[in-house]
């Protein structure tokens, strides 16, 4: 079983391997998401973007803006892989793609960049595009309507999600490929315990019901067994938020 990292780094590692992992099992739309609001996006990608050394060949690496680009250009100097930007609805994000482009990575589209991330895949086909720490899903960007729902048909609900990491209220939602979801919870010794697994994300209410434990307890009532103490451990919460107490000194 895959347990919470012990730190961001751990994260990371962890983002990369599940990568080549879903990767390799034939999956072209994946996205990686580590929900921490403090991060800045550019380290955690340059971390993450070591994974084409396991992929075998450079990824074409893709900023929401020319600016998030420019200053990808000069802070990483000499990379193995191109670094250009999603472009605007006015400037199709073609223009910045090749048939030669062996997969694609786009760091950080929000729900404002959703059409282009849509042409990008088109485009790409049967080559893997890698959204790292996406944020498509803004409601109040997509709408709730007609149109919003094509879209989650037509696009969004085929992005397999392959890592993710939310620290919740003493709790981890946790997804890292091949496995399925997962809960954590705090304990009150500090360390986390793994209390449930399901195949799909738990959101809203089927989370709030598995972290209050009525889920738990269904589950143990449909059985008449008791469910075995999950494994516990220490510590993730507490070292993340060190980390980032030290990002924002």
């Amino acid at each position: 079983m895959v347990e919470l990292p012990q730190d961001l780094d751990g994260a990371i590692a962890q983002a990369r391997t599940a990568t080549i992992a879903a990767i390799a099992d034939g999956y072209c739309l994946l996205q990686v998401e580590l929900v921490f609001p403090e991060l800045k996006a550019q380290p955690i990608a340059e971390q993450f973007l070591s994974v084409w050394e396991a992929i075998g060949s450079p990824p074409k690496v893709l900023f929401p803006d020319a600016g998030a680009a420019a200053l990808a250009r000069r802070d990483w100097g000499d990379v193995p892989f191109a670094i250009s930007d999603i472009g605007t609805r006015s400037r199709s994000i073609k223009t910045r793609l090749s048939p030669d482009d062996p997969w694609f990575v786009a760091i950080e589209p929000s729900a404002v960049e959703v059409a282009q991330i849509e042409q990008l895949s088109n485009f790409a086909g049967d080559r893997p595009v890698v959204l790292l720490l996406p944020r498509l899903e803004d409601i109040t960007t997509i709408g709730i309507g007609y149109a919003a729902r094509q879209l989650r048909e037509r696009f969004l609900n085929r992005i397999e999600s392959c890592y993710y990491i939310q620290p919740l209220d003493g709790a981890t939602l946790f997804r890292c490929y091949p496995s399925p979801w997962q809960v954590w919870r705090e304990t009150e010794e500090g360390t986390q315990e793994m209390i449930w697994e399901t195949p799909t994300k738990p959101v809203g209410d089927e989370l709030e019901r598995i972290l209050s434990g009525e889920a738990d307890a269904d589950a143990t009532s449909d059985s008449g067994d008791d469910r075995p103490k999950p494994p516990k451990k220490a510590g993730f919460l507490t070292e993340i938020q060190r980390f980032l107490n030290a990002l924002n000194q």
